[in-house]
């Protein structure tokens, strides 16, 4: 039985779908046909929409939900709005040829189905939207209201007398054969009491959709919000269509685009750029509007001051319009982001007060600030920050799921973590925002990110630098203990037993110095090794720019720009090793043709950048200790070491080392040596 049903239900479905779109076609046709004196000046409205997209779309929803009410009401809504059409239409025909009675009697006709297509696109839909069920028993009295507005209309012209012939828009009076004229004094309060009714159910269904909207859970609320911004639009354009019949096309549009609504609504699409419509709409008409004022009230007033000089006039008017534009698209912009999003609204606002709360903390306190701002702009159950770190770092507010969205944060080129973005919160249309929320917000997580990182290199480097030193004073104790203390000593005792040989044995006394001699090469040769290590000789042999440039070697282009005489000696070293190691990188990994080394001293800076052309970064990179050690070079000497580069477009290292507070001490330790 079920199944029989449903099959019955498809086929009376695919019935409509197919006959309203035939009668409505049909009535076209027969308007194309008509003589111009019996042609109405408006043959296609709303209504004609309705007939075309109502009953297929319904058709669609039934063939999926076969006992979906609002389905069935939108199939014969179509209906009676195309039965509405090809009546009128046929009343005309009769009319042109003479049949003046049967003309009469088609226009009663046709009311009554004017009157279900109108109280399905007034009140029944909207109500109903999107889940086929009244948001109370109490908004019954709307769909009352409805009826009542439009069963007073039709009764109006069931009663209505004829009219005088002077002034009437067609060859001859059709007549009403139910004509009351004892009536007729009452027609105009009839019509404004119907209307009143008419546009007051109207008013109040769209504004059950808002209530269902601030009831509904996000899922609700992104179902309700295309048949809102549709039905709104249909009201606010039949208005305007009935006030400048020039401009009835926007409602004919609008209501052609309430049956996709529906649809999406009810089969639960994705529905997440609802609110980018929604924006765009409103800023794009509020651009029209002001623009259009300012350039007629512009236009007007040069034209009254400088008469006669109409071009010059519409010039200014036009350059003073577009001056406004750009500021003026962004304060509606504000504007209709705040009446969407409430108090987050405003992307700007949020990087303020994020910009607030970086400046309170530091960075391992900023990034805790920076999740919990984004994820109130974002209105989502959660928000993470991953700091990509020889020690990851993760923070997260709120729960981002298993599947969140992952979004990278980049920071000069160089990936320094990922904000991870969980499913959307219980607030109205989150998702385009979102998008406008991470272009704003992302770089200040950015810079947050490369901050704690920045902070967790500097925590790692002194202690690194604290374990190296202790390292260094353990190694100087031991080689001056064990090695240059012993050969000292040793030496000490050789010359002893020389002076005790001397005068009895000057032979064994000269073998004694010449082993005394070796002694001595050995022990400056040990010291030669340990103050290389220190600091690389041809630092003080050649200077920082030829020391480079030996070390780099042939084929190596090493430019220089700048005095490099008064360098501090920890530049000088720090820069001699960093090059070292983006060499080594080089010569094993990149398979470059072509390398450059450049150093150049600004004011307050000096900069170094190794760059070749070889393989560059592989996707999967991670530091190695090599970077790592050059990283940690430049960040004691207080600067930044920058690594780049993308698969097949080879690699960029670049240093920048502060100068000012560096200088004077490289100045006193060159005088103190």
């Amino acid at each position: 039985m079920a199944r029989n049903a449903t099959v019955a239900a498809r086929a009376a479905a695919v019935t409509l779908a197919v006959l309203s779109p035939l009668l409505e076609l049909a009535a076209l046709t027969i308007w194309r046909t008509l003589p111009p004196e019996w042609t109405p000046a408006v043959t296609a409205t709303p209504q004609s929409a309705a007939a075309l997209a109502f009953p297929i779309v319904g058709a669609v929803l039934i063939f999926h939900r076969p006992r979906l009410g609002m389905a069935w009401v939108m199939c014969v809504g179509g209906l009676a709005g195309a039965a509405s059409d090809i009546t009128n239409a046929l009343l005309f025909h009769s009319a042109a040829r003479g049949d003046f009675e049967a003309a009469g009697w088609l226009r009663l006709a046709a009311l009554i189905p004017w009157g279900i297509c109108g109280a399905t696109l007034t009140a029944v839909l909207p109500l109903y939207s999107p889940d086929g069920r009244l948001p109370s028993p109490r908004w019954r009295w709307v769909i009352v209201l409805s009826v009542a507005g439009l069963g007073l209309n039709i009764l109006r012209g069931f009663v209505r007398p004829d009219p005088p012939a002077e002034g009437y828009p067609y060859p001859v009076v059709i007549h009403n054969p139910l004509e009351v004229p004892a009536l007729g004094p009452y027609l105009q309060t009839m019509s404004v009491v119907g209307w009143t009714f008419i546009y007051t159910s109207m008013a109040l269904a769209a504004c059950s959709m808002v209530l269902r909207m601030r009831w509904a859970d996000p899922v609700g609320r992104r179902q309700i919000g295309w048949p809102m911004f549709t039905f709104s639009g249909y009201i606010v354009f039949l208005l305007v269509g009935a006030a400048l019949p020039e401009l009835m096309w926007l409602s004919i549009t609008w209501a052609a685009l309430i049956p996709v609504s529906m649809a999406f609504a009810v089969m639960r699409y994705r529905l997440y750029g609802i609110d980018t419509v929604v924006s765009r709409t409103f800023v794009a008409a509020g651009l029209l509007v002001v623009v259009s004022a300012v350039y007629f009230g512009v236009g007007a007033v040069s034209s009254v001051l400088v008469s006669g000089y109409g071009q010059i006039a519409g010039l200014g008017a036009a350059l003073f319009a577009g001056a406004f534009f750009q500021p003026l698209r962004r304060a509606l912009q504000r504007i209709v982001d705040r009446m969407l999003y409430g108090r987050v609204g405003d992307p700007g606002l949020l990087a303020e007060r994020l910009t607030q709360a970086i400046r309170r903390g530091d960075p391992a306190e900023a990034l805790t600030s920076v999740v919990a701002v984004l994820k109130d702009g974002l209105a989502v159950e959660g928000v993470a920050v991953e700091v990509a770190d020889g020690e990851p770092r993760y923070v997260e507010n709120g729960r981002v799921g298993d599947r969140p969205r992952r979004v990278p944060l980049v920071w000069h080129g160089e990936q320094v973590g990922r904000l991870l973005v969980g499913a959307p919160g219980p607030r109205r249309f989150p998702a385009a925002h979102n998008e406008r929320v991470l272009a704003t917000l992302a770089p200040y997580a950015a810079d947050v990110a490369h901050a704690v990182r920045m902070a967790a290199d500097l925590q790692r480097s002194r202690e690194r630098i604290l374990s190296t030193r202790e390292e260094e004073r353990r190694r100087l104790r031991r080689d001056l203990h064990d090695g240059l203390g012993q050969s000292l000593s040793s030496m000490a005792m050789i010359i002893n037993i020389a002076r005790s040989r001397l005068k009895d044995s000057p032979e064994s006394a000269d073998a004694l110095l010449q082993d005394l001699r070796a002694g001595m090469d050995a022990v400056a040769g040990d010291v030669r090794e340990l103050v290389h290590g220190l600091r690389p000789p041809a630092l003080d042999d050649l200077g920082l720019a030829r020391a480079l440039r030996e070390l780099a070697g042939p084929g190596v282009s090493v430019e220089v720009e700048g005095m490099l005489s008064d360098l501090p000696a920890a530049a000088e070293v720090a820069v001699y090793r960093i090059v070292q190691e983006a060499l080594t990188n080089i010569r094993r990994h990149a398979d470059a043709d072509t390398t450059t080394v450049e150093l150049r001293r600004e004011r307050s800076v000096l900069r170094v950048t190794v760059t070749d052309d070889g393989r560059g970064l592989p996707e999967s990179h991670r530091p190695g200790v090599g970077l790592a050690s050059m990283r940690e070079r430049a960040a004691e000497l207080g600067g930044i070491c920058v690594i780049t580069g993308e698969p097949g477009e080879g690699t960029r290292v670049e240093v920048m080392l502060p100068l000012s507070p560096m200088v004077a001490v490289g100045a006193e330790s060159r005088k103190s040596r």
